[in-house]
Protein backbone atom coordinates (compact mmCIF):
# COMPACT_ATOMS: atom_id res chain seq x y z
CA UNK A 1 0.00 0.00 0.00
CA UNK A 2 1.01 3.63 -0.24
CA UNK A 3 0.06 6.05 2.17
CA UNK A 4 0.19 9.42 0.92
CA UNK A 5 -0.68 13.07 2.74
CA UNK A 6 -1.20 16.04 1.43
CA UNK A 7 -0.76 19.23 4.52
CA UNK A 8 -0.82 23.03 4.02
CA UNK A 9 0.84 23.79 7.45
CA UNK A 10 1.15 27.79 7.10
CA UNK A 11 4.66 27.20 8.68
CA UNK A 12 6.37 24.58 9.52
CA UNK A 13 7.18 25.65 12.84
CA UNK A 14 3.86 26.83 13.87
CA UNK A 15 2.11 23.43 12.72
CA UNK A 16 4.76 21.71 14.68
CA UNK A 17 4.22 23.70 17.79
CA UNK A 18 0.55 22.07 17.18
CA UNK A 19 1.38 18.76 17.31
CA UNK A 20 1.54 18.11 13.27
CA UNK A 21 5.00 15.79 13.54
CA UNK A 22 3.29 13.39 16.61
CA UNK A 23 -0.01 13.26 15.09
CA UNK A 24 2.41 12.32 11.51
CA UNK A 25 4.46 9.85 13.10
CA UNK A 26 1.22 7.79 13.91
CA UNK A 27 0.15 7.58 10.50
CA UNK A 28 1.71 5.26 8.77
CA UNK A 29 2.45 7.24 5.39
CA UNK A 30 5.02 6.56 2.67
CA UNK A 31 5.05 10.13 1.22
CA UNK A 32 4.32 13.24 2.56
CA UNK A 33 4.06 16.76 1.00
CA UNK A 34 3.69 19.57 2.72
CA UNK A 35 3.09 23.23 1.13
CA UNK A 36 3.74 26.67 2.81
CA UNK A 37 6.74 25.72 4.84
CA UNK A 38 7.34 29.64 5.56
CA UNK A 39 11.18 28.52 6.83
CA UNK A 40 14.99 28.30 5.11
CA UNK A 41 17.00 25.64 5.90
CA UNK A 42 18.62 26.35 8.92
CA UNK A 43 15.00 26.27 10.69
CA UNK A 44 14.65 22.75 8.97
CA UNK A 45 17.60 20.83 8.71
CA UNK A 46 18.55 18.70 11.84
CA UNK A 47 15.15 19.78 13.73
CA UNK A 48 12.00 19.28 11.15
CA UNK A 49 14.16 17.09 8.35
CA UNK A 50 13.53 13.96 9.27
CA UNK A 51 10.29 12.82 11.66
CA UNK A 52 10.36 9.61 12.22
CA UNK A 53 11.12 7.30 9.17
CA UNK A 54 10.66 9.86 6.83
CA UNK A 55 13.39 11.99 4.81
CA UNK A 56 12.34 15.36 3.68
CA UNK A 57 13.25 16.98 0.76
CA UNK A 58 12.64 20.49 0.39
CA UNK A 59 12.46 23.37 -2.43
CA UNK A 60 12.33 26.73 -0.02
CA UNK A 61 11.63 30.33 -1.39
CA UNK A 62 14.04 32.71 -1.32
CA UNK A 63 11.71 35.45 0.24
CA UNK A 64 12.48 34.52 3.99
CA UNK A 65 8.97 33.44 5.52
CA UNK A 66 7.43 32.64 2.40
CA UNK A 67 6.14 29.88 0.42
CA UNK A 68 7.89 26.78 0.15
CA UNK A 69 7.12 23.18 -0.07
CA UNK A 70 8.82 19.66 1.24
CA UNK A 71 8.27 16.08 0.15
CA UNK A 72 8.85 13.49 3.12
CA UNK A 73 9.24 10.15 2.11
CA UNK A 74 10.00 6.73 3.56
CA UNK A 75 11.98 5.45 0.60
CA UNK A 76 15.19 7.46 -0.39
CA UNK A 77 14.14 8.64 -4.28
CA UNK A 78 16.30 8.05 -7.34
CA UNK A 79 16.28 11.84 -7.76
CA UNK A 80 14.92 15.46 -6.49
CA UNK A 81 13.62 17.91 -8.54
CA UNK A 82 12.91 21.45 -7.15
CA UNK A 83 11.33 23.80 -9.60
CA UNK A 84 9.42 23.60 -12.86
CA UNK A 85 11.91 25.41 -14.63
CA UNK A 86 10.56 29.14 -14.63
CA UNK A 87 12.51 31.37 -12.32
CA UNK A 88 9.60 33.43 -11.40
CA UNK A 89 8.05 30.63 -9.94
CA UNK A 90 10.80 28.14 -8.66
CA UNK A 91 12.32 31.34 -6.57
CA UNK A 92 8.95 31.19 -4.78
CA UNK A 93 9.65 27.58 -3.53
CA UNK A 94 6.44 25.58 -5.25
CA UNK A 95 7.56 22.47 -6.57
CA UNK A 96 9.25 19.80 -5.07
CA UNK A 97 9.30 16.18 -6.94
CA UNK A 98 10.39 13.22 -5.30
CA UNK A 99 11.32 10.35 -8.03
CA UNK A 100 11.10 7.03 -7.30
CA UNK A 101 12.05 5.11 -11.31
CA UNK A 102 12.92 1.43 -12.11
CA UNK A 103 14.11 -0.30 -15.01
CA UNK A 104 10.51 -0.57 -15.83
CA UNK A 105 8.57 2.22 -14.46
CA UNK A 106 8.81 5.94 -14.17
CA UNK A 107 7.21 7.59 -10.86
CA UNK A 108 7.19 10.81 -9.25
CA UNK A 109 5.40 12.29 -5.89
CA UNK A 110 5.42 16.04 -6.65
CA UNK A 111 4.42 18.75 -3.72
CA UNK A 112 3.64 21.94 -5.33
CA UNK A 113 1.54 25.04 -4.07
CA UNK A 114 -0.48 27.12 -6.13
CA UNK A 115 -0.13 30.90 -5.81
CA UNK A 116 -2.87 32.48 -4.24
CA UNK A 117 -4.54 35.65 -6.30
CA UNK A 118 -6.56 36.64 -3.21
CA UNK A 119 -4.32 39.58 -2.11
CA UNK A 120 -4.91 41.43 -4.95
CA UNK A 121 -4.81 41.73 -9.28
CA UNK A 122 -0.71 41.54 -9.18
CA UNK A 123 -0.89 38.02 -7.36
CA UNK A 124 -4.08 36.56 -9.63
CA UNK A 125 -2.51 37.25 -12.94
CA UNK A 126 0.81 35.50 -11.38
CA UNK A 127 -1.21 32.73 -10.73
CA UNK A 128 -2.88 32.46 -14.08
CA UNK A 129 0.62 32.78 -15.72
CA UNK A 130 1.52 29.59 -12.81
CA UNK A 131 -1.41 27.84 -14.55
CA UNK A 132 -0.11 28.56 -18.06
CA UNK A 133 3.25 27.04 -17.38
CA UNK A 134 2.18 24.69 -15.42
CA UNK A 135 -0.15 22.85 -17.68
CA UNK A 136 2.38 21.87 -20.29
CA UNK A 137 4.13 20.78 -17.74
CA UNK A 138 2.01 18.21 -16.22
CA UNK A 139 1.15 16.88 -19.94
CA UNK A 140 5.00 16.92 -20.38
CA UNK A 141 5.34 14.98 -17.39
CA UNK A 142 2.09 12.43 -17.77
CA UNK A 143 3.62 11.66 -21.25
CA UNK A 144 7.05 10.17 -19.56
CA UNK A 145 6.07 9.11 -16.39
CA UNK A 146 3.27 7.78 -13.61
CA UNK A 147 3.09 10.70 -10.73
CA UNK A 148 0.44 11.61 -8.21
CA UNK A 149 0.77 15.63 -7.41
CA UNK A 150 -0.54 16.71 -3.86
CA UNK A 151 -0.53 20.04 -2.55
CA UNK A 152 -2.62 23.31 -1.86
CA UNK A 153 -3.99 24.19 -5.59
CA UNK A 154 -5.79 27.47 -4.32
CA UNK A 155 -8.91 26.70 -6.64
CA UNK A 156 -12.17 24.92 -6.28
CA UNK A 157 -12.96 23.37 -8.89
CA UNK A 158 -17.16 23.41 -8.46
CA UNK A 159 -19.56 24.25 -6.84
CA UNK A 160 -20.14 21.63 -4.52
CA UNK A 161 -16.33 22.02 -3.38
CA UNK A 162 -16.68 25.37 -1.06
CA UNK A 163 -19.81 26.50 1.12
CA UNK A 164 -20.27 29.99 -0.16
CA UNK A 165 -20.48 29.64 -3.91
CA UNK A 166 -22.88 31.91 -5.09
CA UNK A 167 -20.73 34.53 -3.27
CA UNK A 168 -17.67 33.58 -4.45
CA UNK A 169 -18.16 33.54 -7.65
CA UNK A 170 -16.13 36.51 -8.83
CA UNK A 171 -13.34 36.17 -6.10
CA UNK A 172 -10.08 34.18 -6.63
CA UNK A 173 -10.37 30.39 -5.80
CA UNK A 174 -12.98 30.53 -7.49
CA UNK A 175 -12.97 32.16 -10.70
CA UNK A 176 -14.39 30.97 -13.66
CA UNK A 177 -11.17 31.15 -15.52
CA UNK A 178 -9.70 29.01 -12.45
CA UNK A 179 -12.25 26.60 -13.18
CA UNK A 180 -12.21 26.16 -16.23
CA UNK A 181 -8.17 25.53 -15.95
CA UNK A 182 -9.05 22.83 -13.76
CA UNK A 183 -11.80 21.09 -15.66
CA UNK A 184 -9.69 21.06 -18.66
CA UNK A 185 -6.43 19.14 -16.52
CA UNK A 186 -9.09 16.59 -16.00
CA UNK A 187 -11.31 16.38 -19.20
CA UNK A 188 -8.86 16.86 -21.91
CA UNK A 189 -5.32 15.73 -19.91
CA UNK A 190 -6.63 13.55 -18.15
CA UNK A 191 -5.47 13.71 -15.19
CA UNK A 192 -7.50 12.68 -12.01
CA UNK A 193 -8.69 14.41 -9.09
CA UNK A 194 -8.40 10.99 -6.47
CA UNK A 195 -10.79 12.57 -3.47
CA UNK A 196 -13.80 13.04 -6.31
CA UNK A 197 -13.29 9.92 -7.41
CA UNK A 198 -13.75 8.38 -4.47
CA UNK A 199 -16.04 10.78 -3.10
CA UNK A 200 -18.29 12.36 -5.96
CA UNK A 201 -20.81 13.58 -3.97
CA UNK A 202 -19.44 14.75 -0.73
CA UNK A 203 -20.21 18.50 0.12
CA UNK A 204 -19.58 20.13 3.58
CA UNK A 205 -16.93 16.87 4.24
CA UNK A 206 -14.73 17.93 1.38
CA UNK A 207 -13.33 20.87 2.92
CA UNK A 208 -9.78 21.20 3.29
CA UNK A 209 -9.30 25.17 4.01
CA UNK A 210 -11.23 27.73 6.24
CA UNK A 211 -10.68 31.58 6.86
CA UNK A 212 -9.79 32.59 10.12
CA UNK A 213 -12.56 34.77 9.83
CA UNK A 214 -16.20 35.43 11.00
CA UNK A 215 -15.70 31.42 12.99
CA UNK A 216 -15.71 30.19 9.55
CA UNK A 217 -13.93 26.85 11.14
CA UNK A 218 -16.90 26.43 13.40
CA UNK A 219 -19.73 27.32 11.18
CA UNK A 220 -17.62 24.82 8.68
CA UNK A 221 -18.05 27.35 5.78
CA UNK A 222 -15.01 26.36 4.22
CA UNK A 223 -13.66 25.29 0.52
CA UNK A 224 -11.33 22.11 -1.02
CA UNK A 225 -8.16 23.89 -2.04
CA UNK A 226 -6.33 20.85 -1.28
CA UNK A 227 -6.11 17.57 -3.77
CA UNK A 228 -4.28 14.95 -4.95
CA UNK A 229 -3.80 14.57 -8.46
CA UNK A 230 -2.85 11.11 -10.28
CA UNK A 231 -2.41 9.63 -13.69
CA UNK A 232 -5.27 7.45 -14.35
CA UNK A 233 -3.20 4.08 -14.02
CA UNK A 234 -2.24 5.18 -10.38
CA UNK A 235 -5.31 6.88 -9.49
CA UNK A 236 -7.59 3.94 -10.57
CA UNK A 237 -5.56 1.92 -7.30
CA UNK A 238 -6.93 4.63 -4.75
CA UNK A 239 -9.01 3.01 -2.14
CA UNK A 240 -9.64 5.22 0.36
CA UNK A 241 -9.21 9.10 1.18
CA UNK A 242 -10.15 11.25 4.02
CA UNK A 243 -9.55 14.60 5.95
CA UNK A 244 -8.30 15.30 9.33
CA UNK A 245 -10.00 17.26 11.14
CA UNK A 246 -9.85 16.51 15.14
CA UNK A 247 -6.90 18.50 15.60
CA UNK A 248 -6.03 21.91 13.41
CA UNK A 249 -2.22 22.15 12.50
CA UNK A 250 -3.02 25.32 10.53
CA UNK A 251 -6.06 27.05 8.50
CA UNK A 252 -6.26 23.63 6.51
CA UNK A 253 -6.53 20.14 7.08
CA UNK A 254 -4.36 17.24 6.00
CA UNK A 255 -5.76 14.97 3.03
CA UNK A 256 -4.69 11.35 3.31
CA UNK A 257 -5.05 8.72 0.36
CA UNK A 258 -4.23 5.11 0.40
CA UNK A 259 -2.95 3.70 -3.10
CA UNK A 260 -2.87 0.04 -4.06
CA UNK A 261 0.16 1.05 -5.95
CA UNK A 262 4.02 0.30 -5.11
CA UNK A 263 6.59 2.52 -5.03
Amino acid sequence: MLRVISANLNGIRSASSKGFFEWLNEQQATAVGVQEVKAQNEHVDGIFCSPGQLKGNFHYAQKKGYSGVGMYTREKPSAVISGIGVPEFDDEGRWVEARFDRADRKFSIISCYFPSGSSGEDRQQAKFRFLDVLYPHLLSLKAEREFILVGDVNIAHKEADLKNWKGNKKNSGFLPEERAWMTKLFDEAGLVDVYRQLHPDTTDDCYTWWSNRGQAYAKNVGWRLDYQIATPNVAKTAKAASIFKATRFSDHAPLTVDYDYQL
